[in-house]
């Protein structure tokens, strides 16, 4: 419900007949035809930067996407996050992307978009294999070097971190909730944390964050789900 309220009310604005919401430095006519040049960070399975520069991920897709129907060609810029939200502030950039929070830190360098999805972690196991309702002292397998290490071991859980959670040796494993069906795996109760993904603009650029908002809010879950399971499956999506 909250996805299709907003989502009217994008509409709303943009097909609304008056000027408003308008662009301080009219980056939507800029970019529209043109070129939109994209910020982004490596955080896979959202996005994903190649030694030689070449962007990948859901969101790569994504983004991609939106140029296509605005007519548009993509440049990236790959940096850090404390890099890329003074560019974007100063209008160097027109979009800044790569599985952001909307608690990210930024406000006073960018605008945020509304969430366009909300993704969970959680612990799942095979079939057959029982978890108890408390994770203390059961061994979890994990994505090394990932911050649900640290969630596991607030849970007093033991922690096994692995290189590749589809080969876990029939442990319980942490896993984002999408890649679940794929892995033939079960949910059980443990939900270690939830994300709501948001896109970041320049502050200021109301049209073309409108613009944006529409085309994120417009995608279905499903949609988004099969994606990331695309990235995660094969370090790619079609």
């Amino acid at each position: 419900m909250r996805r299709l309220t907003a989502l009217l009310a994008v509409t709303g604005l943009l097909v609304g007949g008056c000027q408003w919401p308008r662009d301080t430095a009219g980056t939507l006519d800029d970019v529209r035809g043109g070129v939109l040049r994209v910020g982004v960070t490596d955080n896979r399975p959202w996005t994903r930067v190649a030694g030689d520069g070449t962007v990948d991920g859901a969101e790569a897709r994504l983004v991609e996407r939106l140029a296509q129907q605005l007519g548009s060609r993509v440049e990236w810029h790959p940096g850090a996050e404390s890099t890329l939200m003074p560019a974007l502030h100063d209008r160097v950039l027109d979009l800044v992307v790569g599985g952001l929070d909307a608690d990210a830190p930024w406000t006073r360098e960018a605008s945020l978009t509304r969430p366009y999805v909300t993704t969970r972690t959680v612990v799942a196991a095979p079939a057959d294999l029982a978890v108890p309702a408390d994770l203390a002292g059961v061994r979890v397998a994990v994505p090394a070097g990932t911050a649900e290490v640290a969630a596991l071991a607030a849970e007093e859980a033991i922690a096994v971190p692995v290189t590749d959670v589809a080969a876990s040796g029939g442990l319980p494993v942490v896993v984002g909730e999408w890649r679940i069906g794929e892995l033939g795996l079960r949910r059980t109760p443990h939900e270690l944390a939830s994300h709501d993904h948001v896109w970041a603009v320049p502050p200021g650029e109301n049209g073309w964050q409108v613009e944006v908002e529409h085309f994120l809010l417009a995608l279905s879950h499903d949609e988004i789900e099969r994606l990331l399971v695309a990235a995660e499956a094969t370090g790619t999506t079609p």
